[in-house]
């Protein structure tokens, strides 16, 4: 089992490192530029042992007075002055180019993250909590400025200061040398066995709970209208209480998995410290080492003792910044749900005619086709209504023209062109759509009319508006057209967000467009000005509309009878009444003696 979890979280580094690498590539100018200067300034400070022995040797051989002890020494003193002026420099404008070398990668990917989320699948966003979404975006963003601080400018001028005091040491005293490199391969090896294997697996887990709680944070306050409906107050503090529960555990074992790692590191970092000092004596002993000698030791080993002490912290946030940002290469990492095919074009809609020839669908890994060489045409400007009972098929038959599915077999055209080749951006610009419940956005009642065109001017909005019987119920609000609607449109009612969305839809005047039953939920005064609305939109487009309510579709030039995604009935109002034992006539008069006892109820 721990070589499974060795294996899965070596998988998970070289995720990250990969993934990061790449955006590296992306600036290699810059990239060059801070390992250099790193590099620079680090092998200033491996050089001020050096001449600070050399400065001790001078003050020893002789005093002031003496004219080679005194040059020596001012040798050394402007020497060592120039190390640290050289380190303090290099390091500053390694930061400078460090921050513009993150800045613009966090922006990259957080920006690449959006435009992956926006065009994933319906179904992924069906199984997915938005506030866990975000989590993993905004997490592994930040995650990688620790990242790059960690890799640039802590662990590479850790590895040169190791690398480079080595050398040094060992070319003076090779037993010196031994000892160093021996001890500090142990050190880093011990490190990072440690926080890849024993800490890191932990806080995979942590994370996962802590991206659950964002998710359910997202998902109680998003539906606090039915929270405060149900009086539920307490019981979603409690289903809360049990994720952050759980968050808390998982976080707590990662801490104290941390806090071992870092007990183990300071004991390898003891038996370094005895074995350095250890050498050093035993060479001053045997008369191998001068007070300058001992000095350039010590002063190597107090700035080693440093690199080494930051290396396991550096090594832990390695494999804190990897956690985190582990969920955000994964979001990268996962496929396109729908995708534009090579060499797509934008296509042109004019009248607007759609067919599906010989089109099989099945959803997913599902056995059975929901549509299984289904073909049927719509003529230009024709109105149809689809009809049947829920899961028959009607939604998906709007969704496949949207082309937020692609068929398993088969074609479906718009004016001839077969919308698998086109570019899904353009297809979806010229279908317009009112939704039975329709989203808003947390922001002006003028951007979410002009989201269907945003370049329309303010006259277009307000003509927009008020065909669809929307213009003068904005009138009368304090800020008009400049007024927020809250999130998902709260602050309006139903009827007036169903209006605001059927401006939207005059104001995209596109030549198709799709009404999935507006009414169904209204009051009886908004539902006739929503159906005035309608019809005035559905004036020279090709209409398809989701019948829920049968009498909403009595007017249309054709009905479609969906049953598990076949057409059993066809035609219009009259003639489907008209046939004995078939489902439209059942449908309907179902729904006629529904509502009949719903009057008598109310006249009782």
């Amino acid at each position: 089992m721990a070589r499974k979890k060795l294996d899965f979280r070596s998988e998970a580094f070289s995720n990250v490192l990969g993934f990061t690498f790449r955006h590296w590539r992306k600036q290699p100018g810059r990239i060059g530029i801070i390992i250099a200067l790193v590099m620079g300034a680090t092998i200033a400070e491996v050089l001020t042992p050096i001449f600070a022995g050399r400065l001790v040797d001078a003050i020893a051989s002789g005093p002031a007075s003496q004219e080679s002890a005194f040059g020596a020494a001012l040798m050394a003193f402007w020497l060592l002055a120039l190390l640290y002026l050289a380190s303090v420099v290099m390091r500053t404008f390694t930061f400078v180019n460090l921050i513009t070398l993150t800045l613009k990668m966090m922006s990259e990917i957080a920006g690449d993250a959006f435009v992956r989320v926006q065009r994933f699948s319906t179904d992924w966003h069906a199984n997915s909590f938005a506030g866990s979404t975000v989590r993993k975006v905004t997490r592994g963003m930040w995650a990688l400025d620790l990242l790059n601080d960690t890799l640039l400018v802590a662990l590479l001028p850790s590895f040169v200061m190791l690398v480079g005091a080595t050398i040094v040491l060992g070319s003076v005293w090779p037993v010196m040398g031994l000892v160093v490199g021996v001890a500090s391969l142990i050190y880093v090896g011990v490190t990072v066995a440690l926080s890849v294997g024993y800490v890191a697996p932990a806080a995979t887990l942590s994370n996962a709970w802590d991206t659950r709680v964002g998710g359910a944070l997202a998902d109680a306050v998003g539906c606090n209208a039915v929270v405060k409906a149900f009086g539920a107050e307490t019981r979603e503090e409690s289903r809360l209480g049990q994720v952050v529960g759980k968050w808390r555990n998982r976080t707590r074992r990662t801490w104290k998995r941390g806090t071992l790692n870092g007990a183990v590191q300071g004991v390898l970092m003891v038996v370094m410290q005895t074995s350095i000092l250890g050498v050093a004596l035993m060479l001053w002993t045997q008369g191998a080492a001068s007070a300058g000698d001992i000095t350039f030791v010590l002063t190597m080993f107090f700035m080693l003792q440093g690199h080494l002490r930051d290396v396991g912290m550096h090594i832990r946030n390695l494999q804190k910044s990897v956690n985190d940002m582990e969920e955000l290469v994964d979001l990268h990492a996962q496929p396109i749900g729908i995708d534009d095919r090579a060499g797509a074009k934008p296509i042109r809609i004019g009248a607007g005619a759609i067919a599906f020839r010989n089109v099989t669908f099945r959803y997913g890994s599902h056995v059975r086709p929901l549509y299984e060489d289904f073909s049927v045409a719509i003529r230009a400007g024709e109105r149809v209504g689809l009809v049947g009972h829920s899961g028959s098929g009607k939604t998906t038959f709007v969704k496949l023209i949207q082309r937020l599915y692609d068929v398993t077999d088969g074609q479906i055209l718009i004016d001839g062109q077969n919308i698998a080749d086109v570019l899904q951006s353009s297809l979806r610009s010229q279908i317009a759509i009112v939704q039975q419940e329709p989203i808003l956005f947390h922001r002006t009642l003028a951007e979410n009319i002009a989201y269907a065109r945003p370049s329309a001017t303010r006259a277009e909005i307000e003509h927009a508006a008020s065909l669809a019987s929307a213009h003068d119920f904005i009138s009368t609000l304090p800020k008009g057209y400049e007024t927020l609607v809250g999130e998902r449109g709260v602050k309006l009612s139903g009827g007036e967000r169903q209006r605001v969305a059927i401006a939207r839809a005059f104001l995209a005047n596109a030549p198709i467009l799709i009404l999935d039953e507006a009414t169904s939920s209204l009051d009886s005064e908004s539902e006739v000005l929503i159906q005035q609305a309608m019809e005035r939109l559905m004036i020279g487009r090709t209409t398809l509309v989701i019948a829920h309510r049968l009498s909403t579709v009595k007017s249309l030039d054709r009905l479609l009878v969906f049953d598990r995604g076949r057409i059993v009935e066809e035609g219009d109002h009259r003639s489907l009444i008209g046939l004995e034992g078939g489902i439209y006539r059942r449908l309907f008069e179902r729904q006629a003696l529904e509502l009949t006892r719903g009057l008598n109820l109310n006249v009782a």
